[in-house]
């Protein structure tokens, strides 16, 4: 999953932070985070660690994993946030663009807690409203070209954009067939915090 979905699958402010904050952090420091923080850091793990292994999305990566190789999982990930942004069942446009302002705002008064190269990519996520404009072909597009120019060992001008478009109506039955897999799960992480609280 992406940064949308990221921020979307949090039960409380904190933990949206620690959903930003876990590429961020070493990882023999995420103990001496507060509580609720280092639960938005397991949740983030777990997001990655369940999803990854989902045989849906396994099929999924199977979309791109000709062109791109091992990095077939990231440009799932982005596409799966596209049908986030998308699913009516979940949130209008108008609750995503809601949603989105909260996480920013929230993200600028943790900044702190940020190395600077994320504030930077902050500054520039809220000014171009990366999470609103998933929802967007350009939007996911430009979300695509960013993982390509990220990938060491990979082709600039590869056109994974122009296959996900290709794929959309496939890869968006598998995000339909798992997201809801996802959120149980999610929930279920939720209420072990709960329990120990």
């Amino acid at each position: 999953m992406n940064y949308l979905a990221h921020s979307y699958l949090t039960f409380s402010d904190e933990q949206i932070v620690g959903q930003f904050l876990n590429d961020y952090i070493p990882n023999k420091e995420r103990f001496s985070l507060p509580e609720k923080i280092l639960q938005g850091v397991i949740l983030h793990r777990e997001i990655d660690t369940y999803t990854d292994n989902h045989p849906i999305i396994l099929q999924a990566k199977k979309i791109f994993s000709p062109l791109v190789r091992l990095y077939a999982g990231a440009f799932v990930d982005v596409a799966m946030d596209y049908f986030l942004s998308h699913d009516n069942t979940i949130n209008s446009p108008i609750g995503w663009k809601n949603h989105s302002s909260r996480v920013y705002k929230i993200l600028n008064e943790h900044s702190f807690r940020f190395p600077e190269n994320f504030r930077i990519m902050l500054a520039k996520m809220e000014t171009e409203d990366w999470l609103y404009n998933y929802r967007e072909d350009w939007g996911i597009e430009f979300s695509m070209k960013n993982v390509l120019h990220k990938a060491k060992y990979l082709d600039k001008s590869l056109p994974v954009f122009e296959l996900f478009s290709e794929n959309k109506n496939i890869l968006q039955q598998h995000y339909q067939d798992f997201f809801p897999d996802l959120q149980l799960h999610i929930s279920t992480i939720n209420s072990r915090f709960k329990t120990v609280e």
